[in-house]
């Protein structure tokens, strides 16, 4: 079939700028008249004509809401902006961390290779007519595009007056794998629906040792749970879980992607991952089931995880540091060892510890995954991680969900390889209190304040700066809430300069340092579709092996009082209580 290019007239969009996650919004939005083909075309001008014109195309994302209509619009503005082929994951699914890996790995029938995708995804945010979608685009390293191009973006979407669009394509069957040709203006024009899973499952197994994780799953002392929360990790867990690793059909929850994620929200937290966290032992009623001893979660794009032992919880903050500990032994893919590991800066400094004494480079960087994606390709980094239950490493350039899972998985299979047939197994809670004892604890929560006033929450961490001008009033309000707690020796807003490009990075969170090594840190998060996010992280180092094992938020009970008073939390937002404790 032969398709016509149109130039449809359009107005700029009140947009956001888009961040390294994307722009998200609510789907009453994005179904407004050209507003979805006014921030498509905008990205298209904003990339430079070779990697538009003659180019390949991943266009997929997390099944939520509105995402075919997505795809078959985004499909025809590409045929009309030259783009040469477009390749759909079947159904149009793929996680977030496939389609990195897609882009980097997939090499088509004729020899093409993928320069950039748009993924359609609002992460953890919950799915359906009436709640969140977005979009974001991917560059060609297979990571989320840099600032100077998501800058030329949203400068883009508040001057343009047109956008290219081959409307008279017809739409693709998007539910089968195969390939449909058209021809245009430029020339040949190719879509092509692929299998989701393949691609990413043969990288798993490069990076893996599945006969030994399958030798793990195969005991009948060990018993595995994992929970797809309806999002698209749904679309990988029986391929990895049971077909390749013989994990039981039963040892998946809610592993059928849907469009509003069953009705839930896809974040895999405590809060959230309600069955899962009931099954495992951790729900506020007691139940007569004995729970698995390894369960995990995945949001709706799949590139977070939650770890959870049995009736135990793994903070993402130890996850990271415990897979960098371990990881050369029981992982083949860096058995020849680690570049370096990084952090955000809002995690807990359990990474750094296990750096200092493995002798590793270690970098500190800001919330986004672009700035772990600059260290690995220039070969500084190979295991990265953020509190928010983001862990990854440089086999991709977005955090994995899937991947952390096995890297768990993988560590269990290790320390229990001549074990299979003992009397008992070691357990993830065992591996935890371990590297306790070797490297400390660092107690750590967040307080996610959503849907804060977005003028209060401004109010509220201008406060904060301004405070941080006077250590001796900072100090004054801390011991007039808690006498028990150290001084804060420093104040600042962190700020990162980049070891490879030497871009600056301002305005990062606010930190409270304490004379302990305890840590207040205050930010605003961007991840939401309307209003603010306030997220106060609070952490409390501990060496003494003897008082590593108290409940967290038992320990962190004084640092929490002091840093609700040093805020005056109550007094900007009207909060009493976060909305979640992770």
């Amino acid at each position: 079939m032969v398709f016509k290019v149109s130039k449809v007239s359009t107005t700029p969009i009140d947009g956001q700028k888009p961040g390294t996650s994307g722009l998200r919004k609510k789907v009453k939005v994005f179904i407004q008249p050209h507003y979805l083909q006014n921030f498509v075309q905008s990205t298209f001008n904003a990339l430079t004509p070779e990697k538009v014109r003659g180019a390949t195309l991943v266009v997929s994302g997390d099944g939520r809401y509105f995402s075919k209509d997505a795809i078959q619009i985004i499909i025809k503005m590409s045929a009309a902006n030259g783009v040469r082929r477009v390749w759909v994951g079947q159904n149009g699914l793929l996680s977030t961390p496939a389609v990195s890996a897609v882009i980097r790995e997939r090499v088509g029938v004729d020899g093409s290779k993928a320069t950039g995708a748009f993924i359609l995804t609002a992460s953890h945010n919950p799915g359906g007519p009436h709640e969140d979608f977005g979009i974001k685009y991917n560059m060609e390293n297979g990571g989320p595009a840099p600032e100077a191009i998501t800058d030329k973006i949203f400068e883009n979407t508040k001057t343009i007056t047109e956008y290219l669009i081959a409307e008279d394509l017809p739409n693709i069957d998007i539910s089968t794998i195969g390939v449909a040709n058209f021809s245009g203006p430029e020339g040949q024009f190719d879509v092509e629906v692929f299998d989701s899973a393949s691609d990413y499952v043969k990288l798993m197994k490069s990076i893996f040792d599945f006969e030994l994780i399958r030798k793990l799953l195969s005991s009948s002392k060990f018993t595995f749970c994992y929970d797809a929360l309806h999002g698209v990790a749904g679309a990988y867990a029986h391929r990895i879980f049971v077909e390749e690793l013989g994990a039981q059909e039963s040892s998946l929850l809610n592993c059928v992607p849907k469009e509003d994620f069953g009705g839930g929200h896809p974040d895999p937290n405590l809060t959230y991952a309600k069955e899962l966290v009931a099954r495992m032992g951790l729900g506020k009623s007691d139940s007569a089931v004995d729970p698995p001893e390894f369960g995990a979660a995945a949001d709706g794009d799949a590139d977070r995880n939650m770890i959870l032992g049995k009736r135990f919880f793994v903070t993402p903050s130890d996850s990271v540091a415990i897979i960098a500990a371990n990881a050369v032994n029981a992982i083949p893919y860096f058995s020849s060892g680690l570049k370096g590991v990084a952090r955000s800066m809002p995690t807990s400094a359990a990474l750094d510890v296990v750096a200092k004494n493995l002798n590793l480079k270690f970098f500190e960087v800001p919330t986004g995954w672009k700035f772990f994606g600059n260290l690995m390709d220039a070969g500084l980094c190979s295991i990265c991680g953020e509190e928010s239950f983001g862990t990854g490493s440089d086999h991709i350039r977005e955090k994995d969900g899937i991947w952390a899972v096995l890297a768990w998985l993988s560590i269990l299979a290790f320390k229990n390889k001549e074990n299979l047939n003992g009397d008992k197994l070691v357990t993830v809670e065992d591996i935890v209190r371990q590297h306790w004892a070797i490297y400390g604890r660092h107690y750590y929560t967040r307080y996610d304040y959503e849907n804060v006033d977005a003028g209060a929450a401004k109010d509220l961490m201008a406060y904060l700066v301004k405070l941080q001008s006077s250590l001796d009033e900072i100090n004054s309000s801390v011991k007039g809430a808690r006498s028990d707690v150290s001084n804060v020796v420093n104040a600042d807003e962190f700020e990162y300069k980049d070891p490879v490009d030497g871009s600056v990075s301002k305005h990062q969170g606010i930190r409270f340092l304490f004379e302990d090594g305890s840590r207040l840190v205050f930010r605003l998060s961007g991840t939401g579709s309307e209003g603010a996010t306030i997220r106060l992280y609070i952490e409390q180092y501990e060496k003494d092996s003897s008082k590593t094992g108290r409940d967290s938020q038992e320990a962190l009970a004084p640092l929490v009082e002091v840093a609700l008073k040093l805020s005056k939390m109550l007094d900007f937002t009207g909060r009493s209580a976060p909305t979640v404790i992770t």
